[in-house]
């Protein structure tokens, strides 16, 4: 997998802590340091072990599917691409209280969430021919830790404004991800991105 491919997916990945670190920023009186490094060591932090477990998952599986893991990443990185875009285009908006609070239990929750597509796709590496799961997994931590405190600091800033946008982003990033990984797969592309 090369680096363009690795760091698409981290920012795809990345979106919905971005998101929440963005309403968390908004909520937040004063969005100092001591509150960025937190969101991003929750959020990075999560988003490097998921797809760790996801990985380590997977790997017991592969030889019991193999012929199709092409199939299985496409399909795995569509559904979370389609319910972020869903998430975005929805004209409800949600009132999320947690929003309020950066205590560990709330965090840990969020951090939770935000992080199951990650683990997805950790099952999913599994069966790329091509991935090295450790580069994977940090550079996965390091993009969702800047983004998540750039999230604090701009929701701070800027309000919601561009949460939707983010969700919207990552879930075309992580369905273009899937298409590529099975159009290369089926010969169709090879664009060595």
């Amino acid at each position: 997998m090369s680096l363009a491919t690795l760091f698409i997916t981290a920012v795809g990945l990345s979106m919905d802590a971005f998101a929440v670190a963005v309403c968390k920023g908004l909520a937040v009186k004063k969005a100092g340091i001591k509150q960025m490094l937190l969101a991003g060591l929750w959020f990075g932090g999560f988003q490097a072990l998921m797809p760790a477990i996801g990985y380590l998952f997977g790997s017991t599986l592969k030889v019991y599917v193999e012929k199709y893991d092409h199939w299985i990443a496409f399909i795995l990185l569509g559904i979370i691409g389609i319910n972020m875009i869903k998430e975005a285009l929805s004209k409800e908006e949600k009132e999320d209280s947690s929003c309020a609070s950066m205590g560990m239990k709330e965090m840990f929750t969020l951090a939770v969430a935000t992080s199951i597509d990650a683990l997805i796709v950790g099952i999913g590496y599994a069966f790329l021919p091509d991935v090295n799961i450790v580069a994977a997994v940090v550079f996965i931590g390091i993009t969702t830790f800047v983004l998540s405190m750039l999230g604090i600091k701009i929701g701070n800033v800027f309000g919601l404004k561009f949460k939707k946008k983010a969700e919207l982003t990552g879930g075309i990033i992580l369905i273009l991800m899937g298409l590529k990984i099975l159009l290369e797969h089926l010969g169709i592309l090879n664009i060595g991105i």
